[in-house]
């Protein structure tokens, strides 16, 4: 059977527990995806040559990984040409493009040093989410940056965010599309601090002096993105999950952003989801996979990320959450990373938008959780798959295993002769 013959028969099957799957398919086309560029040169960047810092780390020395800007964008060309449905670039400001020997530090970028990715984006009609960098840096002080109790420090890094509202402010009106602009530090202590508040005060002192330079909330989204520990900083966090969402619920226009690896173990961010609903009219989402801890594995398939994609659709929310990947393998295939973990997230999403959702609310509602059970066990082995393939075949996008092929293939081509 073709891929067509086999959705077919699926959308008839989906069809009796009143699922369209085409309306599920034409929906899924409209949602955006924003594709992090940090796993294709493993968070190295282009602004400096010292070692990744911060809290950071990569694990791996997969062969092939991107040197030059031109190889990080050609990589990306690659990896999403193999995945269906909509896209936005995700950059980091340490991926700035000097030229002519120009160099600047980071308190002093400005938009021309992203021209580069806006040409990019534009000539794949896409738009640019961004983030201030502040880690991997000789300003990073004694650890810390927004929060340090060093004045010049502090505010070296205010000006770095600030730039970085200017730049957002670029990207949103160069490609039509609103950015998103995620302020995420490492800031914080390895053991027992002696005060917990000091940090945090000057922390919310500094995010508020970024947000005081003017911008289009129309255009620019910033948020506040919480973690729990990191390497170094294991015993506190000036940002917490506690402290973000305060701030981002008492300051107008900021958004809470959520990465599902930045919680306690037994924490998921699926949860969460509908509860900030409730009281922001958007919020941000950072998906990746945290095995024990925010390790930053590759997307995959699996409950959590499927969980988060049900109420986020569930919800009617696709615009409402922004979404955006973040992860970085390279024990890996670098390309291959980049496509399973976006086609997973499209995968998830098209598979909330093909579950009967409201039967099941009506279900819950009238208390027939028997049934309810019965229901969310049963679509569990329905033909998502076909449903899956014939959404990668209207979009152009290899179905099944074929991207793989498409990876290999420029692994011999492009990566292999990378030294």
């Amino acid at each position: 059977m073709t891929v067509k013959e086999r959705y077919e028969a699926a959308k008839e099957m989906y069809k009796k527990v009143g699922v369209d799957t085409d309306k599920a398919i034409e929906k899924l086309k409209d949602v955006a995806i924003s594709v992090h560029c940090w796993q294709g040169d493993d968070v190295k960047g282009f602004d400096q040559d010292g070692p990744l810092t911060g809290g950071i780390q990569t694990t791996g020395n997969y062969p092939g990984k991107a040197r030059t800007p031109e190889e990080l964008m050609a990589d990306m060309d690659k990896a999403m040409s193999l995945c269906p449905g909509k896209k936005k670039i995700n950059v980091h400001a340490c991926y700035a493009i000097f030229e002519d020997g120009e160099w600047v530090d980071r308190d002093k970028l400005e938009p021309k040093h992203f021209k580069k990715w806006v040409e990019f984006a534009k000539e794949r009609n896409m738009g640019i989410d961004f983030n201030p960098t502040f880690f991997s840096s000789p300003m990073v002080k004694d650890g810390l940056t927004l929060s340090s109790p060093d004045e010049a420090t502090r505010k070296f890094w205010i000006e770095h965010g600030k730039a970085c509202i200017r730049i957002s402010q670029y990207f949103a009106e160069e490609t039509g599309i609103p950015c998103v602009m995620n302020i995420w530090t490492g800031d914080g202590y390895k053991d027992i601090p002696a005060d917990r508040m000091g940090p945090r005060m000057r922390y919310k002192e500094s995010i508020e002096a970024i947000l005081a330079e003017p911008f289009d909330k129309n255009k620019v989204k910033p948020c506040v993105e919480s973690k729990v520990f990191g390497i170094g900083v294991e015993s506190y966090t000036a940002g917490s999950a506690e402290f973000t969402l305060s701030f981002a619920a008492t300051h107008e226009g900021c958004l809470p952003l959520m990465d599902n690896g930045h919680y306690h173990p037994t924490e998921v961010v699926s949860d969460k989801i509908p509860a900030l609903l409730c009281f922001f009219p958007e919020l941000a989402l950072h998906v990746t996979r945290g095995v024990r801890w925010d390790s930053d594995h590759v997307v995959i398939f699996d409950d959590e990320t499927k969980e988060i994609a049900k109420e986020i659709v569930r919800n009617d929310a696709l615009d409402r959450v922004y979404i955006a990947l973040d992860f970085f393998d390279a024990s890996i295939n670098r390309i291959s990373a980049w496509a399973n973990g976006i086609r997973s997230m499209s995968k998830a999403l098209l598979y909330a938008l093909v579950s009967p959702n409201e039967m099941m609310k009506e279900l819950q509602d009238t208390n027939q959780l028997t049934k309810l059970m019965t229901v969310q066990e049963e679509m569990k082995t329905f033909p998502f798959g076909d449903v899956w393939d014939y959404f990668c075949e209207v979009c152009g996008a290899p179905v099944g295993m074929a991207w793989f092929e498409e990876v290999e293939k420029y692994e011999k081509e492009v990566l292999a002769k990378r030294v």
